[in-house]
């Protein structure tokens, strides 16, 4: 940006005027001084300016300089010209040190600096890793108004080195005022708090929920010099909701500063206020609640076994409406169609809920997005949540399902219902989608009946953002259910306005705000290089402990890569292409007299070793990877295929040939 010359003379005058008024003069001849009387040796007789400006540093007399220097008017008033940036943009990286950063100075961020952890009594006995040893870590995820963050990777430990920095953009919701600095008292009403979740990785890449945190950050408007510190005491998950697992010192600091901040008083008041509105709204939903399951029983006293469920607990053990689990979402162009949706849901790792102690009954834990999304796995529901808010996105009547599946397993799914009245459940921990044509009990013996193809045996109730409907007809076998939803003798529903009440974005201010998904940060080619090196070194370890040698085949582990693409461009369309000219090109590859043995598997995950060890549990591996006989030459081919949040597909193929001998 460059300034006339007349707004760069007044701009030096302004300068000039600021150093007179702070004395900085003096305060310079005053170092100056002290620094060659009592810092520099007798023998050195010149003091160089790298000297001086060090001594002004430490004594922060620079600091103070630049933050008075600090303009608080917008720029354009000035005559300087900037292009408007979008108020709303997706990070999911460390953004530099903020001293490295260019800031757009018509914005207003808060700058969250993390200083380090202590009192992570878990890893209290943990040694501290050598340099270059492999050990497990802590990650702290950062969500704020559609800005996703992520820290470096620190070691585990008692006091864990947390050390980084995070520019939040603080912006206006309002339609055209997304390029305006937004003052304090607009910020004093943004109740959206600073989403925090951490993440432990241990040495095999697997992901722990530590803890999820909800950081009101307003207490920076009020303070006297414009940083607030802050010591955030982190609570555990689920059955562990209550148990400390270590503090993060915080602080926090806004940028541009404010010229005059708000008093306690009035910060308290507007906090205060918020909970009171919260807590009313929440009451009155639970008296609706109880007086609807009232209503329900009514109809038929055996619907006390059904599985209606209105709230659910999430990983801080807080019961909130089912319905506030689910929302519209928007993947951008990070996935094109909902079938490729149902794909990215289904690779997300499934992980039951971890119960401490014995017992069949399953622990209670719906995530929050950002948790589930951060570690990358969760349980059926959170799976369900997610692909309902993402076909919601894409302009679907979408609803939740919850019922049982074989045996009367506790399960969740998702059901699309057509302009045409046809009914679609999606196995959200598959991506498998079934068509659901109900059996007719009261047709003759003769009428052939449609098979059901789905898993699901029970059905309770159904719901999304908006609305909550539970079933109500005789039977809540699915294979008999029917789908009216708009029939109030088949489906009892909530109130619309009830739920609208807790449930919409911005109802109370105990919602967790959903964030925004992030695309891959993962290489595909070089994350498949290196898991099939991985293999190619297992199998030949493995071989050579049976006394064989292992000879690769490296033309014939190319031809696989084809079956692996329509592999998964079966499980992402439901088409099957690519057969015919993979089994050609095998044929041509293997000679006449030469037998080819193919195993193909897939994984949700890239751990070379697990998944190895996962296929010797397998027969048809077996055979290929103790393959003897003559002329044996064997082959392996990894072809991974990424999805947002760095969720990846798994593809391998491990092949032999070799030739029969009779």
């Amino acid at each position: 940006m460059v300034l006339p010359p007349e707004k760069a003379s007044e701009l030096k005058q302004l300068i000039h005027q600021q150093l007179a008024k702070m004395d900085v003069h003096c305060r310079i001849q005053e170092v100056l001084a002290e620094t060659i009387r009592e810092e520099l040796a007798p023998e050195h007789q010149r003091l160089s300016a790298e000297d001086l400006m060090k001594a002004l540093r430490r004594r922060g007399i620079i600091d103070d300089v630049m933050k008075e220097l600090r303009f608080e008017t917008d720029m354009n008033g000035t005559g300087m010209t900037s292009t408007p940036k979008p108020s709303t943009h997706f990070v999911d990286r460390q953004p530099p040190i903020l001293k490295k950063t260019n800031i757009d100075p018509t914005r207003r961020y808060l700058y969250l600096q993390v200083l380090g952890g202590k009192a992570f009594l878990e890893h209290l006995q943990e040694p501290e890793p050598l340099p270059g040893q492999v050990c497990s870590t802590f990650t702290l995820c950062l969500h704020f108004r559609n800005q996703r963050f992520r820290s470096k990777p620190v070691p585990c430990a008692c006091e864990p080195d947390f050390s980084d920095g995070f520019l939040l953009e603080v912006h206006k919701d309002i339609l055209g005022d997304g390029s305006k600095m937004v003052d304090a008292t607009s910020m004093l009403s943004i109740c959206d708090p600073v989403h925090m979740v951490l993440i432990k990785t241990d040495t095999f890449g697997e992901t722990t929920l530590v803890a999820s945190y909800f950081l009101e950050w307003r207490s920076v408007l009020c303070a006297e010099n414009r940083i607030t510190n802050v010591a955030v005491e982190l609570l555990g998950v689920g059955t562990e909701s209550k148990v400390s697992v270590g503090v993060l010192n915080i602080k926090l600091e806004m940028y541009p500063q404010l010229s005059k901040a708000l008093s306690q008083e009035i910060v308290n008041t507007q906090l205060a206020l918020e909970r009171q509105k919260t807590a009313e709204k929440e009451r009155l939903f639970l008296v609706y609640a109880k007086q609807w399951w009232r209503e329900y029983l009514q109809i038929r006293p055996s619907h006390n076994t059904r599985l209606v469920k209105i709230f659910a607990q999430d990983e801080n053990g807080i019961n909130r409406p089912v319905c506030s689990y689910v929302r519209p979402l928007r993947a951008g162009r990070l996935l094109d169609t909902p079938r490729q949706t149902a794909r990215f849901v289904g690779v997300l790792g499934y992980e039951r809920a971890p119960v401490i102690g014995g017992g069949a009954g399953k622990q209670e834990q719906w995530c929050t997005l950002l948790a589930f999304l951060c570690r990358n796995k969760g349980d059926c529901e959170d799976h369900a949540n997610l692909l309902c808010g993402l076909l919601l996105g894409y302009g679907l009547e979408a609803y939740v399902c919850v019922g049982t599946k074989a045996k009367g397993v506790p399960h969740t799914w998702v059901m699309t219902c057509g302009t045409d009245g046809s009914i679609t459940f999606w196995e959200s921990l598959t991506g498998h989608r079934y068509i659901h044509n109900p059996i007719r009990p009261d047709d003759p013996p003769f009428v052939e009946q449609p098979k059901p193809t789905y898993p699901y045996r029970t059905i309770g109730c159904v719901f999304n953002h908006q609305t909550f409907w539970g079933n109500c007809q005789p039977s809540d076998a699915v294979e008999v259910c029917v789908f009216d939803l708009n029939n109030e003798s088949r489906w009892k529903p909530m109130s619309g306005d009830a739920i609208k009440s807790v449930c919409s974005p911005g109802a109370t201010t105990s919602l967790p705000p959903f964030p925004p998904l992030c695309a891959s940060m993962i290489d595909a080619a070089v994350t498949s290089n290196e898991i099939e090196l991985q293999l190619r070194i297992l199998v030949s370890e493995y071989r050579k402990d049976l006394g064989l040698t292992t000879i690769w085949d490296d033309q014939l582990s190319y031809l696989l890569s084809p079956a692996l693409a329509a592999y998964e461009l079966e499980r992402t369309t439901s088409i099957s292409a690519g057969n015919e000219e993979f089994q050609d090109a095998i044929r041509r590859a293997v000679p006449d007299g030469h037998t080819f043995k193919g195993f193909p598997i897939h994984f949700v995950y890239r751990n070379a070793r697990r998944a190895f060890a996962t296929c010797l549990r397998s027969p048809f591996f077996e055979e290929i990877v103790s393959c003897r006989g003559d002329q044996v030459r064997l082959a392996v081919r990894v072809r991974v295929f990424t999805y947002p949040e760095s969720a990846c597909a798994v593809w391998i193929m491990f092949a032999c040939k070799y030739r029969s001998v009779l």
